[in-house]
């Protein structure tokens, strides 16, 4: 049986690293980086790739809409 797996695209200059969308996550993929981006935040990022299901959660919760969600079947 096909499995879905996600990936995640934050447009980091415009991230600003409120956190809203890592409760929002139910696999914990997402975290805060300690870099910063251009504007001085701390930006999110895919901590955990293999885990994101794609489920959107992160997107539809993002006051700035910058996160992107990627789906792919994968054959198991």
């Amino acid at each position: 049986m096909a499995k879905l797996r996600g990936a995640i695209v934050v447009d980091i200059e415009k991230c600003k690293g409120c956190g809203v969308c890592i409760p929002a996550c139910p696999t914990d993929v997402i975290a805060l980086a300690k870099e910063v981006n251009g504007k001085g935040y701390n930006y999110a990022f895919m901590e955990d790739p293999e885990a994101c299901t794609g489920c959107t959660n992160c997107a539809v919760v993002c006051p700035d809409g910058v996160i992107t969600v990627y789906r792919v079947k994968v054959n198991s």
